[in-house]
């Protein structure tokens, strides 16, 4: 039986992300449209085997089954018909296929968590971008010295949380969309959903239109806003109104990690 995590070079206990990694290495360097020199054919396409099988969750676990069930087999003790060798071939064996179980549920709940801490922040970001542009408040017009200080930290710390979130996404959750057609580039992008250009004027077009619709919104309650609080809220959209989303988005973000780690 082939050995597929000896031919991506990795331990059975590797992580997708260190599956990945090995791949994505070795592809570089056996790949034919890399490798004019030498003819590596044969070998990217063990590499690129071991990695559909090990890469998809459901091909690894029956691969597991397989290779385990295998080194049991050639094991003189456990190959015994004896009811106590029986007995310790089905403790091993469920011991190993609950340490996939647990790798596996670690890895969705690992994704799942990035999956959150960027779509999450970009939510809060629509949202409150709606709400500025609709109701536009004056909270840093109406602060003393030391709001506006506390305002413009809140701000600083704001934008650099809100920047390593939408890094981390890009990074983990999109790709480049090549310049010319590669079956290479194909197949390393392949557990990337989404483009990163157009994820990036999704995010553009996505607050132009958040602006768009809550100034619609503002100026159809503008007679509502001026008469209940007239000094709260301003007529005009203002300069000083770029600082809240996001704070908004560092407020929301922290309350829901809290929230995650309450429930865990």
């Amino acid at each position: 039986m082939v050995n597929y995590y000896n031919i991506l070079k990795v331990s059975p206990k590797a992580t997708k992300s260190d599956i990945k990694s090995a791949y994505r290495r070795l592809a570089r360097e056996l790949h034919p449209d890399v490798s004019s020199t030498i003819d590596t054919s044969d070998e990217f396409a063990k590499v690129a085997k071991a990695y559909k099988i090990l890469g998809d969750k459901k091909n690894r676990i029956l691969y597991d089954e397989q290779l385990a069930n295998l080194e049991n087999s050639n094991n003189s003790v456990l190959d015994s018909e004896n009811l106590h060798a029986q007995k310790l071939r089905q403790m091993v064996l469920e011991k190993h296929y609950n340490d996939i179980v647990d790798r596996m549920l670690a890895e969705e709940r690992t994704e799942a968590i990035a999956l959150q801490q960027f779509v999450f922040p970009l939510v809060a970001l629509f949202v409150s971008t709606v709400f500025v542009a609709a109701f536009r408040p004056l909270i840093w017009t109406n602060s003393a010295i030391i709001g506006k200080i506390i305002l413009l930290t809140l701000f600083v710390v704001g934008v650099l949380h809100l920047f390593r979130r939408l890094k981390d996404g890009f990074q983990k959750f999109t790709y480049e969309e090549p310049l010319n057609e590669s079956i290479l580039d194909e197949e390393l992008e392949q557990n990337k959903p989404y483009a990163r250009i157009k994820t990036f004027a999704f995010i553009i077009f996505g607050l132009l239109g958040c602006v768009v619709v809550g100034f619609f919104i503002g100026n159809f309650l503008e007679m509502f806003i001026a008469t209940m609080m007239p000094n709260m809220f301003s007529p005009t959209l203002k300069p000083e109104m770029i600082f809240y989303p996001p704070i908004v988005v560092l407020l929301v973000d922290l309350m829901h990690n809290l929230a995650s780690k309450l429930d865990f």
